[in-house]
């Protein structure tokens, strides 16, 4: 694939619980655009985003936000009214993806398999365990999975569980309650219309949260994964189908548990990222590059589908 030379900004930090993640991914990606003859504005999101945006005037936004306002529909839709060609989902496909508990609705009608479980208030939690443990607590609408608390009959948190116990109870109002499926965790990359692979990723203790998956050694990953050709195929295909009735652009990440005592049966979507990280660490350029594409050529892959779909749109007459 050739582009040519275009002005991309990129846009990256901003004020969420992902901040540092975002800023590696967009300067991962600013140097990939500038080692392809791109010139490159880089903007660290701050609350006057939209004036610097219309100062650079760029040809496209490479949109390296992760979690709210980023990744939540906010800035696409402010980058919408600007008339501004990006990257990544649009403003619908992002509000749905990024709540857990609209994905569900927008995907186990069709077929998905995902946990069961519901949202609680933090209060509740304090009188009464809301599912049987045990389960999982984490936040309806954070990635990166900040705020996960995996809640055992054994474990510190109390029971029921104690009000000064840190967790993600002491930060947020409502938590999605889910059943906690033992396993293992597997994830699939999709760019444009292909599913790339599936790995396997073995924390080196506890689970995959927030530090196992930025801190260099902390995660063994497994691409691709040794696991069953069934199961392989099972993600590749759930990955495709959800990125497809999402209505996702660009990349996407889906994350899954696997209870390999059950089999096929024992295999579970547990959410789709519209903005998978793009840090050196990060999962979909390693699948990116174990199927023959290199950072780069991912990057410019990304911007190739937003531009694809200005043109479409242009034709169209919709935009």
């Amino acid at each position: 694939m050739s582009l040519p030379a275009l002005h991309v900004a990129v846009l990256m930090g901003g004020w969420s619980s992902e901040r540092p993640v975002s800023l590696m991914s967009g300067e991962g990606v600013a140097k990939a655009l500038e080692s392809k003859g791109h010139k490159v504005t880089r903007i660290d999101m701050d609350r006057d985003v939209a004036l610097r945006l219309a100062e650079a005037k760029p040809d496209v936004v490479f949109n390296a936000l992760h979690g709210a306002p980023g990744e939540d529909g906010t800035v696409q839709g402010m980058m919408d009214l600007m008339g501004l060609t990006y990257t990544h989902s649009g403003l619908a496909t992002s509000v749905i993806a990024i709540d857990k508990e609209l994905t569900k609705q927008a995907l186990v009608p069709h077929g998905v398999p995902m946990p069961g479980g519901r949202v609680v208030k933090s209060a509740e939690i304090h009188e009464r365990d809301p599912l049987p443990r045990p389960y999982v607590l984490k936040p309806v609408n954070e990635g990166s999975s900040v705020g996960v608390a995996i809640v055992t009959a054994e474990g510190n948190y109390g029971n029921p569980i104690a009000r000064d116990v840190k967790g993600p109870w002491q930060e947020f109002d409502e938590l999605l309650a889910e059943p906690y499926i033992r396993g293992r965790e597997l994830t699939t990359a999709v760019i444009g219309e292909r599913s790339l692979l599936v790995t396997e990723l073995k924390p080196k203790s506890g689970f995959y949260d927030f530090d196992s998956k930025y801190t260099d050694g902390m995660t063994e990953h497994v691409c691709p994964a040794e696991i069953p050709d069934e199961i392989t195929q099972a993600c590749k295909d759930i990955a495709l189908r959800a990125h497809q009735l999402l209505g996702c652009r660009g990349t996407s990440r889906s994350d899954f548990r696997w209870d390999d005592t059950q089999g096929i049966e024992g295999l579970f979507l547990l959410e789709v990222n519209t903005q998978p990280g793009m840090t050196p660490l990060s999962l979909v350029p390693e699948q990116a590059r174990a199927c023959g594409m290199d950072y780069p050529e991912l990057v410019e892959a990304i911007i190739a589908e937003a531009l694809a779909d200005k043109d479409a749109a242009s034709k169209d007459g919709t935009k």
